[in-house]
């Protein structure tokens, strides 16, 4: 396979890079200062790698913190914008505008990959994976990437990684209100707004945002197709006297979105309640109550086939979490269990509507300066597919006060879809749950004024389920593949004066060990450069995403080109709490796919006004 990292675009990259060549020099200059805790951003406290904070260098995870600024600069109108070209992440997207998207951590797929809010799992529980098209990226602060197994913390699907994204809490203060009024391309509008504030032990964040657009063509020479999303988020915390806190989260999300064929109806939901209680000074209780829901009802336009039709799948999960965190001296335990339960109900006659899982959860999270380790085991109980038992080692060596050696293993499952078991006519409820072993090793450089990450690692998949057709001419899952992926990431950060410096660069190897072919669009080489400056009341960026091939294919015969994505964007603070964003999205109207015969948009140019940040 020819790669799109040619000598001619790797000569255009070194040329591109020379204007930050001095920048590169004084950061250098800088690298042996001691860390005064001033540039808190290049080393995060990241809590979904470990269950618990812990510094990025301190996690012995392959992670990335996308921060409330990061995403306030790229002010993206879809999450897969933000997450593109991320170390270890590809995205994929039956067009833009709320069309069907794909998120593939290290080559595994959208399936394998967990998204979690504020600590609830969001999936659908028919199809396997999330839908990413559908969230409002002005509704979160933060979001943590970590790349690897965390069954053993998480359970099922958990393979490639896990996503979290955290919605904001109250700030200590007055009621602050936040107003936001944009438009753009594609007759596009954005509306928002929030309130929040914090007073005698009391949190509040309260939000809204409205999109819509009459958005682009999907397929070449096709009409434009629409989408809209109205989105809501409560969040009220109360912190007691004696330690303990109670919570509440409630975030919803709905709309509808034209494809080529019909018109889909979403609504995407999760709600939370919390209470944390300090038993002991070192013993500290959380219990958590959880539903999400993943809502769509499909309206199919008739063609010369079958007539017009509309379709209702509605997936809910219900999950009750205990957990526990015990600290040691410079130890910390947490163990804990959970039990979920998912339900199906809508037009298609599924055999079996609902499944539980029981699981019970122990890590071990130890230090012995300068050596760290880090073990966790789970045990799985679900009813539809039986037992797993999932566990992870990762060991993490401080080689001086700047460098950190880490090693890890572990294993990790994806669970049988509803679709998979109980497709009416052609389900297979004797389906094994697809099973993961991987094996990283990677070392961190963390300076004052910036960092490097290092990871290369290897993921074995068994009994990877795939669809077959069967003699009678139905189409019936069954457990057949396996699968090699083998990567390397290497990113990079730094905040110099008023320069935000971020690189990402991927090299994938997925391989399907039955045929040796590359595993359906993913992509096996991809770069991200992220660059942001500081001019006074002024603020200036831009973000270039490169990526190689990729085959729409199992048999790697129908290829889709390579391609690069520059996005531009700036800021004017004109007045005390006013401000102004131009954001372009694609600025040199690139044409590419990442499936077959499904465009994406081209130039798309945007601009907001903003009170309050």
């Amino acid at each position: 396979m020819t790669s799109s990292f040619s000598p001619r675009r790797l000569a255009t990259l070194a040329v591109a890079a020379l204007p930050l060549a001095p920048l590169a020099q004084a950061i250098a200059a800088t690298s042996d200062e001691t860390d005064d805790g001033s540039h808190q951003t290049l080393n995060p406290l990241v809590v979904t790698a470990t269950l618990a904070p812990r510094t990025a260098d301190e996690s012995l995870a392959s992670v990335t913190v996308l921060d409330e600024a990061t995403l306030r600069r790229q002010d993206p109108t879809s999450l897969t914008d933000l997450l593109r070209g991320q170390p270890g992440v590809d995205v994929t997207s039956n067009g833009s505008f709320g069309k069907t998207s794909s998120v593939y951590i290290r080559g595994t797929s959208n399936s394998q990959s967990l998204l979690m809010i504020d600590g609830i799992r969001l999936r659908s529980a028919t199809a396997g994976g999330a839908s990413w098209q559908y969230l409002e990226p002005r509704l979160f602060e933060r979001a943590e990437v970590v790349r690897g197994p965390r069954g053993s913390l998480y359970g099922a699907d958990a393979v490639g990684g896990v996503i979290q994204l955290f919605t904001p809490e109250g700030e200590a203060g007055a009621p602050t209100p936040r107003i936001s009024i944009g438009g753009g391309s594609f007759e596009s509008q954005r509306y928002s707004a929030s309130l929040s504030g914090a007073e005698g032990g009391t949190r509040y964040y309260v939000a809204g945002s409205r999109f819509e657009t009459e958005g682009q063509p999907v397929r070449r020479d096709g009409d434009d197709k629409g989408f809209d999303n109205t989105s809501g988020l409560v969040r009220l915390s109360h912190a007691f006297d004696n330690g303990a806190e109670l919570g509440v989260l409630a975030l919803r999300g709905r709309g509808s979105t034209e494809y080529d064929g019909g018109e889909m109806d979403f609504t995407q939901q999760v709600a939370g309640l919390y209470g944390e209680l300090p038993v002991t000074e070192a013993w500290r209780s959380r219990l958590t109550l959880s539903e999400s829901r993943d809502e769509l009802d499909n309206h199919a336009e008739a063609t010369q086939w079958a007539p017009a039709n509309t379709s209702v799948i509605d997936t809910r999960t219900r999950t009750l979490r205990w957990e526990n965190h015990v600290g040691v001296g410079a130890h910390e335990l947490v163990a804990g269990a959970e039990y979920s339960e998912d339900r199906v109900s809508g037009s298609n006659a599924y055999a079996e509507t609902r499944r539980d899982n029981t699981a019970i959860f122990a890590q071990g999270v130890l230090d012995f300066s300068p050596l760290a380790v880090q073990a966790s085991l789970r045990f799985d109980d679900n009813e539809a597919f039986g037992e797993e038992v999932t566990g992870s080692l990762a060991l993490g060596y401080d080689l001086d006060a700047h460098h950190t050696l880490r090693a890890s293993v572990g294993t990790a499952f994806k669970a049988p879809s509803f679709n998979d078991l109980y497709w009416p006519g052609s389900g297979n409820p004797d389906l094994h749950a697809e099973t993961s072993e991987t094996v990283e090793v990677g070392v961190r450089g963390q300076y004052r004024q910036f960092f490097w990450d290092l990871a290369a690692y290897q993921t074995d998949l068994d009994d990877m389920i795939a669809w077959a057709p069967q003699p009678s001419g139905l189409w019936t899952p069954m457990n057949i593949d396996q699968a090699r992926i083998r990567g390397a990431e290497l990113s990079a950060g730094a905040e110099l004066d008023d320069w935000t410096l971020a690189a990402a660069l991927t090299y994938l190897d997925p391989e399907n060990r039955e045929t040796g072919k590359r595993l359906q669009r993913r992509a096996s080489q991809s770069l991200r450069l992220d660059v942001d400056r500081e001019l006074g009341d002024w603020s200036l960026g831009g973000s270039w995403v490169v990526q190689n091939h990729r085959y729409d294919d199992a048999d790697n015969q129908d290829r889709l080109g390579g391609f690069g994505l520059v996005n531009l964007r700036a800021g004017w603070d004109f007045a005390p709490g006013w401000s102004t964003r131009l954001t372009v999205e694609n600025a040199f109207d690139k044409d590419y796919e990442t499936a077959r015969d499904y465009i994406n948009a081209g130039r798309a140019a945007f601009l907001s006004l903003h009170f309050g940040g």
